[in-house]
Order: C-alpha cells, then sequence, then structure tokens
C-alpha cells in the first residue's frame, strides 16, 4: 500500500499552527513571517521541510529552485517535492547550483540573485548546502538587497571559514586543535621572503591593498602576506602555484610529524564540510616514538597529491581561489560533538549537544542528542545501580557538555551569529578541543528539536510568549525580525532523540548510485523520516512513484529519526523502525541493515557506550570476519547432516527413528530459512548475535543453551521482521506451516511452566526436569512419556541455531565490547590496515572479470589523471605497480583514487580522453597483462571446502 501525504502533515516535529499572525497577543503577533517570500535553493530533506514548515507558518508565496541534475539529467529523480508545488511559476531553474568554477560561481549568484527579484522574493533560503555557508554568496544577496535566512556574511566570513574560525576561538578562550591555519600564508612567504618583495608583489600585480596594512612594519611577514592573499582573490588571481603550495604543505607536515611522533596529520579545506575536502596523511606513523628521519620524509611525500584532492574536491582548485587549508594533529581516540547555536547577532543561546561519532569517510551515520537533563538522569540510574565507574564517566561527559555550551555561546557573540550554527569539537576523555563551526542548519538538526524547544517571553510580560518548535521556523523569524526577538528560553522537549542516516551504500558503506527504489513501507507509529518527498505518492493515481538514486550530490537518502524518554528508549524504538522498514527496488543498495544491527550491538551493550570516531571501520572489519566465516558454512548440508546424526542415534528404534525423521522434515524450512537470511547479511548477523549472546555459552568446544532455543528461533523470526502477518507475502514473513508449528511448540512449553512454576527463561531447569524417567508435576507414567516424546520432537534439531554462536566464537566477536567506563574496546588486529582491506572486499566482493582487464569497483564519474593539465596516472605500454592509483572515481561528490588490484603491464586504455564520463560497476577500463597468471578456483574444491567446515562446526553441537 503507497503511503498517504497525511504523513507528512502528521509529522510531530513539523506539524503545529506556526500562524504567528492569528495569535491573540498583539506582541505575538508582531512576529508573523506571512510576510516573508522566499525562494528555496537547496535539495533534498531540507528543501521539503522548508516547504512544510513555511507553509505551516502561513507564508503563501515562495518558490524552489531546481538543477538540471533535479530535473533534466536524472528524469527519474525528479524533484519528488514536485508532487506537493505544483505551481510552475514557483519551480525555476539554473544548470547548477553553485558552478564548477569561480567564473561559473559568481554567474551562478547572479542567475540566483536575479530569479529572486524577477518572481518577487525578498529572501533565500540555503539549507545544509554548501551554499549555505558561502560568504561570497551571502554577501551578494544582501548586496542586491535581499535577505539571506541565515547567518550574515559577516558572520559567515569570521566563522564559516575554518582558519577565520580557529583564530577568533584563540581570541575567545576556546581550545583549538594544535596544528597551522595560514599555510597559504607561509607559502606566499616562502616565494617572496621578505616585506620589500610582498610590497614589490603588490605593486607588479596591482593589488588594492589598504595602505594602512602595507605601511605597518610591526606586522609579521605572514600577517602581511595573508592581507595581500585577500586582494589577490578579489582580483582573481594566483599568487603561487599548487605545486609550490603542495610543496610548503609537505615541509609543515614533516615539522608536525617531528612535534608529535606517533601520530596523524588532517588536512582540511577552509571551506569543506560534510566529510569532503578532508584527508588524512601518515598512516605509517602511528605508534612511532621516534620515527627516523626517512620515515618522515616518507610520510610528508604524501602531502602534495592530497592538497590537490582537497581542493579539488571543494572546488578551490581554479585560478583566484582561496586555497588555505588547515594542517592539524589528527586527535586519534576522538568522539565527534557538536552544539547547536542560535542567535540574533545580540544574544546566542546553546541547544545542548548531539554525538556525532558513529562515521565514515568523514560523514555521520548515526546521531544522537547529549543534553545536560539526559546525562544527569543517566548519572542518577547508573548510581542506583551501583554502578560507580560509569557514573563518574557519564559525570565526565556531563562537564565537557556544560563547558562545551558556555564556550560555545562565547564564542557565537563573538562572531555576531544572527541565524542558526553548529559548534563542532572533538572529545578526548576528559578534554575538548573545537574544531570548526558550521555556519547553516545541520542535517541532524532535528535531534535538537526532538530534546528542545523554544520560549520566547514578552520583555513586558512574562505571561505573553510563543513557543518554537523548528529551527527552520527560527531561521525565517530571524531573518525577519532579528533584533526584535528577545533571547528564548531552551525547554526540555523529550528526553532523548536518535538519527540514523539512510544512505545508497553497499554493504561496506561505499556510496552506491544507479539504483531504483520502487517501493517503500509505510512509516510505523512515533517514526520521523525525512525522504526528501520520496514517500509522496503520485497526487494523481495514489500510488508509490519509482524514484532513481542518481547520485549526483550524496548518497543520503533519508532521514529516520525515534525519540524518547531516555536514550535506551529512542534506541530501541529506532530498533523497531528500521526492523519494520522494507524498502526495494533494482540495483538498490543501503545501509538499513548496517544501522540495524548497529544499533542492536548498541543496545545489547550499553546505549551510554563512547564510541569514537574510529569505531565504524574495525566494527566493518569485525563484520567482514562474520561474513568470511559466514560463507564456509552451507546450512542445507548442515541439516541433512543433522537429520542423519538423529537417524543414527536411533535406529535402534525404527519407529522412533522414523518419527524423528518426519519431525525434522516438518521443521526444516523453519530452522533453516532464518538461518540462510542472517549468514547472508553479515549487519544482521551482528545485531542477532549481539542480543542472543546471552542465551548460549561455550564449555570444552561445545554448545550449552541457555534458553529455549524455539523461545529464541521465534524471537529471531521477529528480529527479522518475518514474524506471522496476516495477509503479508509468503516471502517476507514465516510460512504458515511452519507458523503453525512453533505456536504449538511455544503452547506446549508456557503449559509446561505454569506447572512446574517456571519462568520462561528458566529452560536449564525445565529441561532437567524433562529429562527424569519418574513422572514430574503429578502426571501419570503414559502421560509423562508423552510429554518427554513431545519435547524430543519439538526440541529436536534445534541445534542447528547454535552453528551461528560458533561464527561468533571463532571470529572473537564478543571481544568487541563496551567497558564500565563506556569506552569501546577495539581488538588490536581490527585496526590492521591490510586486514580492514580484505574485509571490505569480503563484504563486497570486487566485480567478476577477465584475468587481462582492470574494470571499475562501482559507478561514478571516471577520471583519468589527478587534475586538469596533468599526465594520466598511467598510459599505454607502462608499468604498475600493485596499489599504484590507477584512476579517479568521483561519487556522491567524494572523489576515490582507484589503486592497482595487481601489479601488470596497461596494454590499452578503452577510455580515452573521457574526464567526467559516466562508469558503470564492472565496466572494463584497461586491458592489460598481470605480472603473474591467475589461477581460478575450482569451484568443487570450494563446495568441498565449506562441506568440511561445516562437519567442523557440527561436532560441537551435536
Amino acid at each position: 500500500m503507497a503511503q498517504s501525504n497525511d504523513y507528512y502533515k502528521n509529522n510531530p516535529l513539523i506539524h503545529r499552527d506556526r500562524r504567528l499572525g492569528r495569535a491573540d497577543s498583539e506582541w505575538v503577533r508582531s512576529f508573523s513571517c506571512e510576510a516573508l517570500r522566499p525562494l528555496i535553493v537547496c535539495r533534498g530533506p531540507i528543501r521539503l521541510e522548508a516547504m512544510m514548515v513555511y507553509e505551516e507558518m502561513g507564508i503563501a508565496h515562495y518558490g524552489i529552485l531546481l538543477s538540471e541534475k533535479d530535473s533534466i539529467v536524472y528524469p527519474n529523480a525528479l524533484s519528488p517535492e514536485l508532487r506537493m508545488l505544483t505551481d510552475p511559476t514557483r519551480v525555476h531553474r539554473v544548470p547548477d547550483y553553485s558552478g564548477a568554477s569561480k567564473e561559473e560561481r559568481v554567474e551562478r549568484i547572479g542567475q540566483i540573485i536575479q530569479i529572486a527579484k524577477d518572481n518577487g522574493y525578498d529572501s533565500i533560503f540555503a539549507g545544509y548546502g554548501f551554499m549555505a555557508e558561502d560568504d561570497e554568496f551571502v554577501a551578494a544577496i544582501e548586496d542586491a538587497g535581499l535577505r539571506f535566512v541565515g547567518p550574515c556574511s559577516a558572520t559567515q566570513r569570521g566563522a564559516g571559514k575554518k582558519d577565520e574560525a580557529k583564530r577568533t576561538a584563540l581570541n575567545v578562550g576556546v581550545s583549538v586543535t594544535p596544528g597551522i591555519d595560514n599555510i597559504t600564508a607561509r607559502t606566499l612567504v616562502a616565494k617572496h621572503p621578505s616585506r620589500e618583495q610582498l610590497l614589490a608583489l603588490v605593486k607588479a600585480e596591482g593589488l588594492k591593498c589598504d595602505a594602512q596594512v602595507l605601511a605597518d612594519a610591526s606586522l609579521s611577514l605572514e600577517a602581511l602576506a595573508s592581507h595581500i592573499l585577500m586582494a589577490s582573490y578579489d582580483k582573481g588571481i594566483d599568487l603561487f602555484t599548487i605545486d609550490e603550495l603542495g610543496a610548503q604543505v609537505e615541509k609543515a607536515c614533516a615539522e608536525m610529524f617531528r612535534d608529535y611522533p606517533g601520530s596523524r596529520i588532517r588536512l582540511k579545506a577552509i571551506g569543506g564540510g560534510g566529510g569532503k575536502g578532508q584527508r588524512i596523511l601518515g598512516a605509517t606513523m602511528l605508534a612511532k616514538k621516534k620515527p627516523s628521519e626517512a620515515e618522515i620524509k616518507k610520510a610528508a611525500a604524501e602531502a602534495p597529491s592530497l592538497v590537490r584532492e582537497v581542493l579539488n574536491e571543494v572546488k578551490a582548485a581554479g585560478v583566484g581561489d582561496n586555497k588555505n587549508l588547515l594542517i592539524e594533529l589528527n586527535i586519534e581516540q576522538t568522539r565527534h560533538n557538536e552544539i547547536q547555536l542560535l542567535g540574533n547577532g545580540d544574544w546566542c543561546i546553546a541547544l545542548g549537544g548531539r554525538d556525532c561519532s558513529l562515521q565514515m569517510h568523514e560523514q555521520k551515520l548515526l546521531e544522537v542528542s547529549v543534553t545536560q537533563e539526559g546525562l544527569a538522569l543517566e548519572i542518577a540510574k547508573a548510581k542506583k545501580a551501583g554502578l560507580k565507574v560509569q557514573a563518574e564517566a557519564l559525570e565526565t561527559d556531563l562537564r565537557i557538555l556544560k563547558r562545551m555550551e558556555e564556550e560555545s555561546e562565547r564564542f557565537g557573540q563573538a562572531v555576531g551569529l544572527d541565524s542558526a550554527s553548529t559548534f563542532e569539537c572533538i572529545v578526548d576523555r576528559d578534554r575538548y578541543y573545537f574544531m570548526e563551526v558550521n555556519t547553516r542548519i545541520q542535517v541532524e538538526h532535528r535531534v535538537t528539536e526532538l530534546v528542545y524547544n523554544l520560549k520566547f517571553t514578552n520583555p513586558k510580560n512574562k505571561k505573553d510568549f510563543f513557543i518554537v518548535e523548528s529551527l527552520v521556523e527560527a531561521m525565517a523569524l530571524l531573518a525577519l525580525h532579528k533584533e526584535r526577538l528577545p533571547r528564548p528560553e531552551r525547554q526540555p522537549r523529550f528526553g532523548a532523540g536518535v538519527e540514523a542516516r539512510l544512505n545508497a551504500t553497499d554493504v561496506s558503506l561505499s556510496p552506491s548510485a544507479g539504483g531504483v527504489i520502487r517501493y517503500w513501507s509505510e512509516p510505523i507509529e512515533g517514526e520521523i523520516r525525512d525522504d526528501q518527498g520520496i514517500c509522496l505518492v503520485n497526487p494523481d493515481t495514489g500510488h508509490f512513484m519509482r524514484y532513481t538514486v542518481a547520485g549526483a550530490y550524496d548518497s543520503n537518502i533519508a532521514l529516520l529519526l525515534t525519540k524518547g524518554e531516555d536514550r535506551l528508549d529512542s534506541y530501541q524504538h529506532l530498533a523497531k523502525v528500521l526492523r519494520s522498514t522494507t524498502l526495494t527496488g533494482t540495483d538498490l543498495a543501503t545501509n538499513l541493515t548496517f544501522h540495524y544491527g548497529l544499533v542492536n550491538w548498541f543496545l545489547s551493550r550499553n546505549v551510554m557506550a563512547k564510541p569514537t570516531t574510529r569505531f565504524v571501520v574495525p566494527y566493518l572489519t569485525m563484520v567482514g570476519k562474520l561474513k568470511q566465516e559466514a560463507n564456509k558454512l552451507d546450512v542445507v548440508y548442515a541439516f541433512l547432516a543433522v537429520k542423519k546424526h538423529f537417524a543414527k542415534l536411533y535406529g535402534a528404534d525404527p519407529e522412533v527413528a522414523k518419527a524423528i525423521s518426519e519431525t525434522l522434515d516438518r521443521k526444516g524450512t523453519l530452522l533453516t530459512r532464518p538461518m540462510e537470511i542472517l549468514l547472508n547479511d553479515p549487519h544482521l548477523l551482528s545485531g542477532w548475535l549481539s542480543i542472543n549472546r546471552s542465551n548460549l555459552e561455550i564449555k570444552n568446544g561445545k554448545l550449552t543453551w541457555l534458553r529455549n532455543p524455539l523461545v529464541i528461533l521465534q524471537e529471531t523470526y521477529e528480529y527479522l521482521h518475518m514474524n506471522w502477518r496476516e495477509g503479508a507475502p509468503a516471502a517476507e514473513i514465516i510460512w504458515s506451516h511452519d507458523h503453525e508449528l512453533l505456536q504449538r511448540a511455544l503452547r506446549f512449553y508456557d503449559d509446561l511452566r505454569k506447572v512446574f512454576g517456571l519462568k520462561t527463561e528458566e529452560f536449564i531447569q525445565l529441561n532437567t526436569l524433562l529429562g527424569k524417567e519418574e513422572p514430574q508435576g503429578g502426571y501419570d507414567q503414559a502421560t509423562w512419556e508423552e510429554i518427554q516424546a513431545a519435547h524430543l520432537g519439538f526440541e529436536v534439531g534445534n541445534e542447528l541455531l547454535g552453528l551461528l554462536f560458533l561464527i561468533a566464537d571463532k571470529t572473537s566477536f564478543f571481544d568487541f565490547k563496551v567497558e564500565e567506563n563506556l569506552e569501546v574496546t577495539i581488538p588490536d588486529y581490527l585496526t590492521d590496515l591490510d586486514l580492514q582491506a580484505a574485509m571490505k572486499k569480503v563484504l563486497v566482493p570486487p566485480p567478476s572479470t577477465k584475468a587481462d582487464e582492470i574494470v571499475t569497483p562501482g559507478g561514478g564519474m571516471y577520471y583519468a589523471q589527478e587534475a586538469p593539465g596533468m599526465p594520466p596516472f598511467v598510459k599505454e605500454g607502462e608499468h604498475f605497480e600493485k596499489g599504484q592509483p590507477l584512476f579517479i572515481l568521483e561519487v556522491m561528490k567524494m572523489f576515490n583514487k582507484v589503486p592497482a588490484p595487481f601489479s601488470g603491464t596497461v596494454d590499452k586504455v578503452l577510455i580515452e580522453n573521457a574526464d567526467g564520463f559516466i562508469v558503470q560497476k564492472g565496466q572494463p577500463i584497461f586491458k592489460v597483462t598481470p605480472d603473474e597468471k591467475f589461477v581460478d578456483v575450482d569451484p568443487k574444491e570450494i563446495e568441498k571446502l565449506k562441506r568440511d567446515t561445516t562437519n567442523d562446526y557440527l561436532k560441537a553441537i551435536l
């Protein structure tokens, strides 16, 4: 059944009467925003959210801007919001949002401003895309007499640029990460190493600089260089080459490797965000307390090519672009926390924190609220339970949160914050470092909306107030009534909130574009789904419309949120949401089961755990090991082996043997169907093992059930969302005959437990009683024998489930755990780079290829060289080494260098002069001659290996 449009109207985060103009209070009515006429120049969930909030605020005249990628290049991904906004006069188009070069960016800014003026819009809202924190864009809007719904250009310059923000933080006493924030100035000074040479450069290039600054002899050379560079950006010229910048970055990195032995270094573009424009170098330097000079030089030599990657990724490699980047110490064991800020240029208020540590490729995956009220509640619960170490760890978090909130407000006031922004930090146990400020609303802003709302009170009458629950609404209010808005009071709303980013990624979390969504189940009660309108049905037919995940922008499909009384409650509800979600299509890959497995991992250990930003890759490596071991098992063969075992065991009594055989035949699909699903999806297996880890124990190589395996089997069907649902397709649920058998068995044991006065979890006691020859519980001998026979029939073959637990034992799955102090122990071997790469291939095997070809590992945009004008990575006739970059694949705006899987020689380049060409997964790029001959593995050998491994496993359960 297609989802109803009413869902969006019933969304608890965006539905309420926001029309302040209808209020009884004259003071409240004065803050009406119905006169605001905004043009929405962003895409994704935030565009639909803005449309919904504006309508509820009574803003009737708003429009949206589509790019060609929205509406022309990818017609099957046509912006689904258009199913709501059907007035063509309010839909506008540009080739793209920000342009590929500086010239195009300037042209695009002019086009957007002209569209706004020509169509009666007085303001522009840019959501959480890059344009939302482009100070040049904002300044142009202001100069054109329009409002920008977001921080003003002055705030954007002071806080949005990472180098300026870091200097501001230092000035107001905020702790910052050690590093260098003026590498472009250093590069210019290295090229013109005296004051006289710098002044001569100004004259030679005709730069418009401040005469007072040039005359100030007390200025350092680097400060003078910074001023000259700003003038060069205005003129649109470069004063040094990217190669010269790369050389200076290499020198600076070498100095930092010497100053901070055993550490890696992070390069970060000043205009990056969302994981883009960042690279880490120095993997070989980790844990080296006294690296040699040769090792330092080799590690630093990575820098120049990474500088190009960073600048290309944020489109700052053009002539006249600001190419500054931060060179920072990479704090390894960190959590990523951020504080939501709101201000009007005079006051600034912090709205609690969000823990965003669960991330990969510098992009967040799961975000959870962190509030003073929530931490205080957890501290009280820990103390009551006698968990002293846990309480102390939470008290540390509370102290850090209070400090971050205080310092973030101080920073916000220092930069004149006049809208919504985010103060981002890295937390290292009992310390924290300011990282950057995102001068825009964040993707995860709804997590904050779940835990706090804002109460604006009339200074002259405390009984006169209005409540704001939406940050998008607050930004509109600030755009129209900035100076008049009094400082609000933040009010607790729900106890906790959590958000999972549903992305188009494969099992290894690598971006996967090109799939088609054909069906999406309806949200369950309490689910908050921001899916940019994909679930809006066809307004004419009421049917779900297919949607192509084109990958033109990023990998995000939707945001799934839940709320709860506390974090445990919100996680439990998120698990239910993920379990209940059915998302199907063609060539469609998502991280849905990753989230489901991960959430259950935390639920089984401790939802208050403190994972660091290094958590996900080792976790994926662990999941890869599960998959590697699962691939060795043959469930059907194992089931047949169990049948043979019991046939032999009861062979002395043909009638019993026959009954056992028939019983096992009836139970075959009941046992094997869910097992095959779990073995096929390691993320589901990870979650299942996590929640069942206390149900069995292994002693002396043998499994012992601590709970009735039939109860676990019932819970397994529920975990897989395969529980019986009348009218559901048979392929999605337990089969009817299996359901009847399982329910009959469960009723049998329920009745026995009542007779013996036992609880559900007391299976060992029940099993012991049923094993006694003398009748128990007042039964006569004949009835007792019937009960024992039924018990044998219901339990026989359930041993098969134990194979799953043996996988956990073989892979040391439970060594990845949460300690008393809430820190996560990651076994050292899971951080091995070679193992991580190998397990990624286990999770997503490389596309099948001929021995004399190199193919693309996925779909995306193909580039043969690192940057325009540079030579290709390899040419015909050239030899390449294993691990050497062969080409770049851009997927979801991330630039990925594809390394050679083996050594060889390029015989022919199959894609010539095709930079920017779209390629498909498995498409041949080169014809090659490998250095070593490949030998195909005989399928019979693989089958034999699986059976041998399965037989070894069976020894522990039979």
